[in-house]
Order: C-alpha cells, then sequence, then structure tokens
C-alpha cells in the first residue's frame, strides 16, 4: 500500500483519457463530467471544435520518479462529434477518421521528462488511422484536493495521419494544423 500511495497520475490528448493510480492516492479514475479530449481545426479560416466523448488511459505518474512514469490513452473515434450531425458523420467517414476500419486513435508514453516550469514533456507514439508517429505532448500537472488535474495541447498535421482525404486533402479549405487539447480530471475513487 506504501507503494501505491508514492505513484502518481498523468492522462494525455489526443489526441487524443483514463484510470490510474495517483500520487496520495491508492486508486484514482477519470472524472468524465470534468475530464475533455476535443479537437480544433480551421474550415476556411474559421475555428471549429468536436468533442470525444469516450476514452480511456492507464496511468502511473510520480513526479519524483519520471523514469518509471507512463501513460497510454485510447480514443473512440467513432465517438467523436462537431455540432451537426452530417459534419459528424462526414468525419467519421473514410476520408477522415475511417473509424469503421480504425476504431480508436491510441497514445503510448515512452518517456516523461521535466519540461518549461510546471510542466512536462511526455514523448510517446501518437497511432492516429494506422500511421503512428512520434510525438512530444506539452502537459501540466496540479493536484486539488483529492483530485489530480492533466491538461495541455497537442499540435498535429492531419495530412501526416491521412486524415481529410480525397476531396478533403487541399488544406486551403480545411487547414493542416490541428490542436488536440485534453483536460483529465482524476478522483479518488
Amino acid at each position: 500500500m506504501k507503494r501505491n500511495s508514492r505513484r502518481g497520475s498523468l492522462v494525455i490528448a489526443a489526441v487524443l483519457a483514463a484510470s490510474g493510480i495517483a500520487a496520495n492516492l491508492a486508486w484514482a479514475q477519470v472524472d468524465a463530467a470534468k475530464s475533455s479530449v476535443t479537437a480544433v481545426a480551421r474550415q476556411i479560416g474559421v475555428p471549429m471544435e468536436g468533442k470525444f466523448k469516450k476514452f480511456d488511459a492507464a496511468v502511473s505518474f510520480d513526479p519524483a520518479k519520471l523514469a518509471t512514469s507512463s501513460a497510454k490513452v485510447e480514443i473512440d473515434v467513432s465517438s467523436f462529434e462537431i455540432g451537426d450531425a452530417e459534419t459528424t458523420k462526414e468525419v467519421k467517414g473514410k476520408d477522415w477518421f475511417d473509424a469503421a476500419k480504425y476504431p480508436k486513435a491510441v497514445f503510448q508514453s515512452t518517456s516523461i521528462k521535466n519540461g518549461t516550469p510546471g510542466k512536462y514533456d511526455v514523448a510517446g507514439k501518437l497511432t492516429i488511422k494506422g500511421k503512428t508517429v512520434d510525438v512530444v505532448v506539452p502537459a501540466t500537472y496540479r493536484q486539488e484536493g483529492a483530485v489530480q488535474v492533466f491538461e495541455g495541447a497537442l499540435p498535429i498535421k492531419r495530412t501526416v495521419f491521412n486524415i481529410g482525404d480525397g476531396e478533403w486533402k487541399d488544406t486551403s479549405v480545411v487547414a493542416d494544423d490541428v490542436q488536440i487539447k485534453f483536460r483529465i480530471v482524476l478522483a479518488k475513487k
């Protein structure tokens, strides 16, 4: 039990979210009502934000033992909603997420290091639509009483993951840059 009380929790984006073992908490779980994973893109210069309604993660985080800390986040891409039903259906289709063939986006950490003050650099592999890319996710961590909060944003290029194929490959309509934002709140079980 003492060993578990020294461990912490870290949940990453997006990109991709979760349950884990938390510092000063024997066990923790994601507070889904206070947690979110979103993606923000620009269509003809106008920001469009969609939300992933289902995500899960396994996290082990100890700020004093970063070498043994880790995070794995899985996002159900078919749970993505962007506002209107027609656009949501289009984004889940073959040219965008191809949710039927690639139902999950996955982030698996490979290392966690101190970044700028108050931030951690979480390096890992992000897999979307069958394509795996090395990324570094900047994340903040803070403890608020009995809960832990992890926040951050990961910029990606959608075309690297073949998101927006066919007529949507042209980045003058939907920009290549996408921000995956996350806020994960872990609470004591």
